[in-house]
């Protein structure tokens, strides 16, 4: 995802989430920083499959700082010495590594066909992690940064017609997709919602676009927006993407949970725990036992103690909140380890435990 590379509306993306500057090496990567449910809305604790790294990693130069809205700015990437870079898709995002060290991951929002350039959007946070905060205030045009992937994991499918629903910074990997609808033909609807429309990136550019209905509702002139209402005029049929704050992903996935719906949505913060239990972990290194509560997960809980903890996504794909468990039983809710990982590790922003942990931290 933008901004706060990844800041659903107003809600603070893993752009500015606190990561680790070494990825841990030959380990597979988590294939996209944000939860993503395709179909039917599959239970928040069912596991799946690790989602594989598909891309590599490389310096590209910052070409380009453009201001697009009201504290965002758009960055373009090429390659320092010229030449192509890796092809993606719609939905597509990147892992970057800011000169800090900070990992975050921001939504493709160019054009895919244009190989000798990446383009990502990032909203300022004066209250996130830091990392809008440095892209805005310190990067600078001809600093070299090192990127991974691109990877997707939040893909436009085959449909015959398209609705999007994008909340401010949501925009981002929802722009491609409705250009791609666009080129080739097919019907598609876009509601795109926001503060004002000052603080809505790439208005302009949809507004060239005449092949569907784009429907722009800032909340200063039309008011709160009314999720249920938005959603009652979908098409049976439609293919439905959705991107912004958990609020609008929750009422989205409810209201058209119903077979005559595809829905796909794009989650950019952390998602709340459900079926939780309190326990106590301890933090062997640290000598210090901290509780748990039912509705908390280890990372908000351990950060209290252990502040430059490395983390990034919060929902259990990108892999760098990774620790060593010393003793528990562990609920593994992540998509990044392995099995064989399972056995002694753990993805402290989303797993849990059944009682006493213990982490070698």
């Amino acid at each position: 995802m933008v901004s706060a590379g990844v800041v659903r509306g107003d809600t603070p993306l893993p752009d500015d989430r606190v990561a680790h500057p070494a990825v841990r090496a030959g380990l597979a990567v988590a294939e996209v920083y944000k939860r993503v449910v395709t179909g039917p809305l599959e239970p928040m604790l069912a596991r799946s499959r690790p989602v594989r790294r598909t891309g590599f990693e490389r310096e590209v130069v910052v070409a380009e700082i453009t201001p697009v809205a009201d504290d965002v700015v758009s960055l373009t990437l090429r390659c320092p010495g010229g030449g192509e870079l890796t092809a993606w898709q719609p939905g597509s995002h990147l892992d970057v590594v800011l000169p800090s060290g900070r990992q975050r991951q921001y939504s493709l929002c160019g054009d895919p066909s244009d190989r000798r350039s990446y383009r990502i959007a990032v909203r300022r946070l004066a209250d996130g992690g830091g990392g809008s905060r440095e892209i805005h205030d310190d990067l600078e045009v001809g600093d070299v940064i090192t990127i991974r992937g691109p990877r997707n994991a939040f893909r436009l499918a085959e449909a015959s017609a398209y609705f999007f629903v994008a909340g401010g910074i949501g925009i981002t990997p929802i722009l491609p997709m409705v250009q791609a609808a666009e080129a080739s033909g097919r019907p598609w609807t876009l509601v795109y919602t926001g503060r004002s429309r000052a603080s809505m990136p790439f208005l302009d550019g949809l507004a060239t676009l005449r092949g569907g209905a784009l429907d722009v509702r800032p909340d200063d002139e039309c008011g709160i927006p009314d999720l249920d209402e938005i959603l009652a005029d979908v098409p049976r049929g439609h293919a439905v993407y959705v991107c912004g704050p958990p609020a609008m992903l929750d009422t989205a996935r409810t209201r058209l949970a119903a077979p005559d719906f595809e829905v796909h949505s794009e989650r950019f913060s952390a998602p709340p725990v459900i079926g939780g239990e309190a326990f106590d972990v301890e933090l062997r290194r640290s000598g210090v036992t901290i509780p748990v509560a039912a509705d908390q997960s280890v990372l908000a809980a351990v950060r209290d103690q252990v502040p430059d903890l490395a983390y990034s996504c919060q929902q259990g794909f990108c892999g760098t909140c990774v620790v060593k468990v010393v003793d528990g039983d562990v609920e593994h809710r992540d998509r990044a380890l392995l099995d064989s990982e399972r056995e002694d590790s753990m993805l402290i922003c989303v797993s849990r435990c059944s009682g006493p942990l213990v982490l070698d931290l």
